[in-house]
C-alpha cells in the first residue's frame, strides 16, 4: 500500500473526523480521481507532438494517457473538428496515491522559487486544480530528450462537498498550500 494511502487511513480520517464532527466514517471526505491533462495546442501544426506528449505523460503517470481531439473547427487558431489538440490520464486506486505521493513530496519542491501552491484553485464543490508550467519537475522525464517546456493541469477530485473540507483534506496529506 501506497506511504499516503497509510497516512489517510491513519492519521487524517481521525483528524478530519475530529474537526468536522464526521460520526460515520464514511462521510469522511477522500480522494476519488486525480486527472493530469496536457494540452499540446502546437500540435495544429505537427502532428508529431501528440506522441511526444503522450509519451512524457505515460512516464510521468504510470499510465498510458488518452488523445483529445478538438470539438469544433476554430479558424483563428487553425483548428478542425476532430484534429489532436491534448491528452489526459484519469488516475484512480493505487496510481492515483502513488501519482500524488511524488506531485507533493518530489515534484513541487523542485519548482524555482517555490512558496506553495495557490488556495485559490479550488471550484466551489471540493474539488482543486493546479496548473504546473514544466513537465521536467518529475524525475522520470529524460532532461536530454525534452525539446519544449509542456505545462500540464492536475485537477484533485475529492467528495468532499466544501472547499474548507477539501482544503482541510489536501492540507492534511501533504499539499503545501501558500500562506
Amino acid at each position: 500500500m501506497s506511504r499516503l494511502r497509510e497516512k489517510y487511513q491513519g492519521d487524517v480520517v481521525a483528524a478530519l473526523r475530529k474537526e468536522f464532527g464526521y460520526t460515520n466514517v464514511m462521510a469522511v471526505p477522500k480522494i476519488e480521481k486525480v486527472v493530469v491533462n496536457m494540452g499540446l495546442g502546437e500540435a495544429t501544426s505537427n502532428v508529431k507532438i501528440i506522441d511526444t506528449g503522450a509519451d512524457e505523460l505515460a512516464r510521468v503517470t504510470g499510465q498510458k494517457p488518452v488523445m483529445r481531439r478538438s470539438k469544433k473547427s476554430i479558424a483563428q487558431f487553425k483548428v478542425r473538428k476532430g484534429q489532436p489538440i491534448g491528452t489526459s490520464v484519469t488516475l484512480r486506486g493505487a496510481r492515483m496515491w502513488d501519482f500524488l505521493d511524488r506531485l507533493v513530496t518530489i515534484a513541487l519542491p523542485r519548482v524555482r522559487d517555490f512558496k506553495g501552491v495557490s488556495p485559490k484553485g479550488f471550484d466551489g464543490r471540493g474539488n482543486y486544480t493546479l496548473g504546473l508550467r514544466d513537465q521536467l519537475l518529475f524525475p522520470e522525464i529524460d532532461y536530454m530528450k525534452v525539446d519544449k517546456a509542456r505545462g500540464m493541469n492536475v485537477s484533485v477530485v475529492t467528495t468532499a462537498r466544501t472547499d474548507e473540507e477539501a482544503r482541510k483534506l489536501l492540507q492534511l496529506i501533504g499539499m503545501p498550500f501558500r500562506q
